[in-house]
């Protein structure tokens, strides 16, 4: 999704905003200070929204400026590597991405495994 596409989906989240409210523009424009013709061009598209626009908004619906933007989740931070196991029955699952440098790893030691078990 493109910066253009979340951009003029705004305009119908903050007029379904105003109307499940039950506000009028007039309402709207006498909460935030923003005219009623500013509100109405940003609801039909006319208008692209900025964050001086967007943050009276957010205010005077009680919702994050994410919900008028419809930001994407983020991506999921985790690390799902593929277990390492190794002859001695330890287990290693790693925890970071990155090929070189510092390495983090989980490591499942089997029931009754000693440190002098290693080689």
């Amino acid at each position: 999704m493109t910066d253009d596409d979340v951009l003029q989906n705004v305009g119908p989240r903050l007029r379904a905003l105003r109307t499940e409210r039950g506000a009028t523009l007039t309402d709207v424009a006498g909460t935030t200070g923003i005219s009623v013709s500013t509100l109405s061009r940003l609801e039909s598209g006319g208008r692209r929204p900025t964050l001086e626009l967007l943050l009276p908004l957010a205010r005077s619906y009680g919702v994050a400026i994410d919900d008028l933007v419809d930001t994407p989740a983020p991506a999921d931070p985790r690390v799902h590597g593929r277990p390492i196991e190794r002859d001695d029955g330890m287990t290693m699952v790693p925890l970071t991405r990155q090929a070189g440098g510092l390495q983090s790893n989980k490591m499942i030691l089997p029931p009754r495994w000693r440190v002098g078990d290693t080689d």
